[in-house]
């Protein structure tokens, strides 16, 4: 398969009218790391959600091949792993067990390979023995593991994630970025750190207004000073 995600035309509108996105391409291949940056409001967010289809616009969106249609929303969210910006939106069970067991439990697999997913998935996160504690107890920067557990123990082919980097000290930040590149699946990461897209990331979009304005290598997207000043992102390294 040479497209994980095909994206032809993405328009969106919130009900209070508000356009979220207009006319979105994009084509994602197996093993890319995508950086996708923007100011605060640029659809970053907005397209992240068209990915499993918690939002669905007016266009094609294609994941592994399947359309964004109703009879293959279970499949396509078993592919793609949305990770949320804050982990409190992610984790609601009283014990990380429970949270991370959630979707395989959905999934219908039995109790037997379900402990093995949520096993495996901590053991991937560095949160082995975990599994009894509150997640509502740990650090902010644990509960961002977990929550990357909670979507790793369906074996995604897809790990999207909304500002992974947000509200973590420098420590847990690259602690973070290095478990990110351990992860040998395609990666979609929306984020306004500049460095986390340096160090994790090959191919950077740049998403404003709803619109993708720039699409291209990360190291030439971060060296255009004016693109990034034009579209309210700080400089890297300045």
């Amino acid at each position: 398969m040479d497209k994980v995600i095909e994206i032809k035309n993405l328009s969106f509108n919130y009900p209070d009218g508000h356009q979220g996105l207009k006319n979105v391409d994009l084509i994602i291949h197996p093993g890319e790391n995508v950086a996708v940056i923007g100011p605060n409001g640029a659809g970053k967010s907005t397209l992240l959600l068209h990915l499993n289809g918690i939002l669905r616009g007016n266009s094609t969106v294609k994941i592994c091949g399947l359309a964004m249609e109703e009879n293959n929303l279970k499949e396509i969210r078993k592919r793609v792993g949305l990770v949320f910006q804050d982990p409190e939106d992610q984790l609601f069970s009283l014990s990380v067990f429970d949270d991370v067991a959630f979707g395989p439990v959905s999934m219908g697999y039995p109790e037997s390979e379900v402990r093995q997913r949520v096993i495996r998935a901590l053991e991937w996160v560095g949160m082995g023995g975990y599994e009894q504690r509150s997640p509502h107890h740990l650090s902010f920067g644990e509960k961002k593991r977990i929550a990357i557990a909670t979507v790793l123990s369906l074996d995604p082919e897809i790990l999207v994630i909304d500002e992974p980097t947000s509200n973590l000290d420098p420590r847990s930040k690259w602690s973070l970025v290095d478990l990110l590149k351990q992860f040998p699946m395609t990666k979609i990461i929306a984020t306004h750190d500049l460095e986390l897209v340096r160090a994790l990331c090959q191919r950077t979009v740049v998403m404003d207004e709803g619109k993708v304005v720039a699409d291209g290598d990360t190291e030439v997207i971060l060296g255009d000073i004016p693109l990034l000043k034009c579209h309210g992102l700080a400089p890297a390294n300045l």
